[in-house]
């Protein structure tokens, strides 16, 4: 369906766009009448009509680069959607000496949020609300004792504190934050596993609901963004952000580790 005078056609960005719910959300956008820009590494599996952006995201540079592209030729975005992930059983650190997990689900997020003219929306698509992982302050690269599980659950709770940051330093901007956890969805689940993540993965192909069902309610918050700066939500379910998950102190920390780290990256 066409987009129309009673519902505008809206302007998106989508990272993670060429698998999984990425890909599912971008075509489902591009039916609407949306314009659609994704950024992912495979170029042939981009969906025909959306710009394509190729970038590695790991990369601090490459996300810089992005940044100017899509500033210049779409200085109005209405809404940024942050899929892109990939996991690893064993560590791998970047070109840039950043820890694989931590550069693509936690630094390019947060560079791409904070970098982009003033979205209408940024819908980060992260898992909050879930009880386990946490940030390892004394060793975010986690050089000691790597574990695949743990660097997705530090990301995930790194991009609970970069909501709270982001929301606090935007609060009077257009832009709201969403944090969604969509549940157990049967998508691409791209990454390199060990054979016992592996066995883990197919169980949650076969069990997880339809990728389409995965993005219904990351397409509400599109559409329907919340009046409050930060929100975060299991599917359509508010979460509560008086939780530790959500604490400003820790927020603020994590903050300025990563400008610190940014600036040694670019100095």
């Amino acid at each position: 369906m066409n987009g129309s005078a009673s519902v505008p056609a809206k302007t998106i960005v989508i990272t993670g766009g060429t698998d999984g719910m990425g890909r599912a959300l971008a075509r489902t956008r591009l039916d609407r009448g949306d314009t659609v820009i994704v950024v992912g590494r495979d170029a042939a599996k981009a969906v025909p009509g959306a710009e394509f952006i190729a970038a590695d995201l790991s990369l601090v540079s490459e996300n810089r680069r992005v940044l100017e592209r899509i500033n210049t030729r779409h200085p109005v975005v209405d809404a940024l959607v942050l899929c892109a992930r990939y996991f690893r059983s064993q560590r791998f650190v970047t070109a840039e000496g950043i820890e694989g997990t931590f550069a693509l689900e936690y630094l390019s997020r947060f560079l791409l949020g904070h970098g982009l003219n003033e979205p209408g929306v940024i819908v980060n698509v992260s898992g909050p609300g879930v009880p386990v992982g946490r940030v390892h302050w004394d060793d975010l690269m986690l050089e000691h004792g790597y574990d695949g599980v743990a660097a997705q659950m530090q990301a995930g709770r790194a991009n609970d504190l970069l909501g709270v940051a982001h929301a606090a330093r935007r609060a009077t901007t257009r832009t709201r934050y969403v944090l969604i956890n969509p549940g157990p969805v049967a998508t691409g689940f791209a990454g390199q596993y060990d054979a016992a993540t592996a066995a883990h993965v197919a169980a949650l192909k076969r069990n997880g609901r339809p990728v389409q069902d995965g993005i219904t309610p990351i397409a509400a918050r599109i559409d329907t963004p919340p009046a409050a700066p930060l929100s975060a939500f299991a599917r359509f379910d508010p979460i509560s952000l008086d939780h530790p998950s959500f604490d400003p102190g820790a927020a603020r920390r994590l903050h300025d580790l990563t400008r610190r780290l940014l600036h040694r990256l670019e100095n």
